[in-house]
């Protein structure tokens, strides 16, 4: 079934066409990647099909009913209200209910003798019960959870950017929805929480529509791919691997019919120089055949990002970090960590959200002091620090890009020794001559992101620090910048949580374990987490080669003991426990039907249900006990054999 069709979508910011009679449609199941370079339009592309942004001509048309739930980028928050409200916020009356029943909850648990709250809450609870919202509240408070939120009440003002962007992700795969749309779903996740997020999507009923750079994430959550380019979109079936090579396999045949058509070009070109003359009807359609093949170029998507590497010479000695510790609020981030840079290095740097990844670079880079260790930073070593946070160092937005990148170089040197100007650069990044006389303040998010690491590399260090470098990048951009890292004379050293780009430019990985362990692995980063898993395991199953060991020591000093046999109070109590235990499950029945005629009674329902926690408490060590003196009795008929 068809959710949501665009025909003839056209959409323009003053003279910048970004989307060009465009058209495309969703159906049920469609797990659909949308990917292009930054500025191409996606962002704009994801708003009109949610229906907070206008376009200029063309058409929607959505399937009655239909239920979007939209997840912009960067998101407006009501500081003063708490997770859990921002969470259930919407316009689902679902969402409204638990809402609802929430708040009353919270209300009567400061108040437990209000009637009216009590009532208030009874008839909530009901109607909780007909709506089968308890499954809803639930995946809501579990989802949260594995998004590492659990202060529901908390207020939405006090949380990190970063948890922010988390319980804006929690509340929009909540919300009940036929249409999910994601604008860079895994921005400020760590890479265990996108793992869990993958298989969350791959599961999750309904269609999907997502913004991603995440290589990976495409590759395992989706089924289309659309490629927006220069104003047109390009869909491809399957998976992102399946994009590549289908793109490939398009784009040799686009060749391909170009060059035959420059090659008839050619001949009707000489043919006309020959002085033909457009008298008979023959000629005339000739002449015309000429006019539309030179008119009717067929365009090849062949911009691409290429930078040389340059950088000056580094000497044997790069940076030092020796025994270096750090806390943060009594929280251990850091404890005596070591280690050498080698000249050429490609070192990948890993673990949870919060865990001191950051806190490491700004000890390196001298912006955090360390407790204690200290840093040594080699003669030779020209360090660009590609910080996490968007401060790109501009004074005034209003000044032109490439007055910006001026500002750092003129011109670079490659390794071959060819000069080329911060006009070329830029014109390699994708920034057109005409972009790049563009004030800063145009540009999107992803385009100032793509102008700051350009101003870094311009500078030519030797040495690169780099912090979540793929955040806000486009594919085509992050492709280039592996092959810059391939091939840079120099020390690498990267915060990512891009598993892809993690795989194709790290030889080493340093894993924050917790608790202030870092431990140092060879290999890149899937090397690096199979190794950790076949590690868990085998410890885990020597563990259990430990515990079977120790249970058979056990069973052989028993087999040679004197024979067992039950004191005379266990005899006693292993005659009566069976009774024991029916006795308390009848006492619970009976404290349940009192529950259920406790109607409104909030006191009496508060006080049934703390006997009742007694009740099952007591059952549960009858149980325990039960099972011993059992366990005992079988170990004494053995022995008796």
């Amino acid at each position: 079934m068809n959710l949501i069709s665009i025909e003839d979508i056209s959409k323009s910011y003053g003279e910048k066409v970004l989307l060009n009679k465009i058209s495309l449609g969703i159906n049920e199941g469609d797990k659909v990647g949308l990917i292009g370079i930054n500025g191409t339009g996606k962002s704009t592309l994801l708003k009109i099909i949610a229906g907070f942004e206008t376009f200029d001509s063309g058409k929607v048309t959505k399937a009655n009913g239909l239920k979007i739930e939209y997840l912009p980028q960067n998101v407006d928050f009501e500081e003063d209200i708490t997770v859990l409200e921002q969470v259930f916020k919407g316009n689902s009356p679902l969402m409204k209910l638990i809402m609802d029943y929430e708040n009353a909850l919270q209300a009567i648990s400061k108040n437990l003798e209000d009637e009216g709250l009590q009532k208030k809450l009874m008839d909530l609870n009901n109607k909780m019960e007909a709506h089968g919202a308890w499954q809803l509240e639930a995946e809501a408070k579990a989802v949260l959870n594995r998004l590492g939120i659990e202060n529901y009440n908390d207020k939405i003002g006090t949380l990190s950017g970063g948890m922010k962007k988390r319980v804006a992700l929690a509340s929009a795969l909540i919300s009940p929805c036929d249409l999910l749309l994601l604008d860079e779903p895994t921005n400020h996740l760590d890479n265990e929480t996108i793992d869990w997020l993958e298989e969350y999507l791959e599961n999750k009923k309904g269609a999907l529509l997502m913004v991603t750079h995440d290589r990976y994430f495409l590759d395992r959550v989706t089924n289309k791919i659309i490629e927006l380019y220069n104003g047109s979109i390009y869909s491809y079936l399957g998976n992102y691997s399946d994009y590549i090579e289908a793109k490939v396999e398009r784009e040799e045949q686009l060749k391909s019919m170009e060059q035959k058509r420059q090659s008839l070009v050619r001949k009707e070109l000489e043919w006309i120089k020959r002085g033909a003359k457009a008298r008979s009807t023959k000629q005339k359609a000739r002449i015309e055949r000429f006019n539309e093949l030179t008119s009717n170029k067929i365009e090849v998507n062949d911009e691409k990002v290429e930078m040389s590497s340059f950088g000056s010479r580094l000497g044997k000695k790069v940076i030092e970090i020796d025994n270096i510790s750090k806390e943060y609020d009594g929280k251990k981030l850091i404890e005596d960590f070591s280690y050498i840079m080698q000249k050429n290095d490609r070192v990948g740097v890993v673990g949870p959200n919060g865990c001191g990844k950051s806190t490491l670079l700004n000890i390196m880079v001298g912006k955090v002091p360390p407790d204690s260790g200290h840093i040594e930073i080699g003669e030779t070593a020209k360090i660009g620090y590609f910080s996490q946070e968007h401060d790109y160092d501009i004074k005034d937005e209003s000044i032109k890009v490439i007055e910006y990148i001026k500002e750092t170089a003129e011109f670079v040197k490659t390794k071959d020794g060819s000069i080329i100007s911060a006009s070329q650069m830029l014109e390699r990044f994708l920034f057109s001559p005409s972009m790049q006389w563009t004030a800063i303040n145009k540009l999107s998010g992803g385009e100032k992101r793509r102008l700051y690491l350009l101003k870094i590399l311009m500078a030519s260090p030797n040495v690169l620090l780099m912090d979540e470098p793929t955040n806000d990048l486009d594919i085509e951009t992050l492709n280039v910048l592996e092959d810059y890292i391939e091939d840079f004379s120099g020390a690498v050293f990267v915060v990512s949580h891009d598993r892809y780009f993690l795989d194709k430019i790290a030889s080493k990985i340093i894993y924050f374990e917790g608790n202030g362990k870092l431990t140092v692995y060879t290999g890149n980063y899937s090397e690096c987490i199979e190794y950790i898993k076949n590690k868990n395991l085998e410890e885990a199953a020597e563990e259990n080669k430990e515990k079977v060991k120790k249970e058979n020591k056990v069973k052989e000093e028993i087999k040679n003991e004197k024979p067992l046999k039950f004191s005379y109070k266990e005899q006693r109590e292993f005659e009566e426990i069976d009774g024991k235990i029916e006795e308390a499950e009848n006492e619970i029945k009976e404290v349940n039907k009192a529950i259920d005629g406790a109607g409104s009674d909030y006191v009496l329902l508060q006080e049934l249900l703390s006997k009742k926690d007694e009740l099952d408490k007591k059952s549960n060590e009858l149980m325990e006990r039960w099972t011993y003196l059992n366990e005992l009795a079988e170990k004494i008929e053995e022995n008796r054999k």
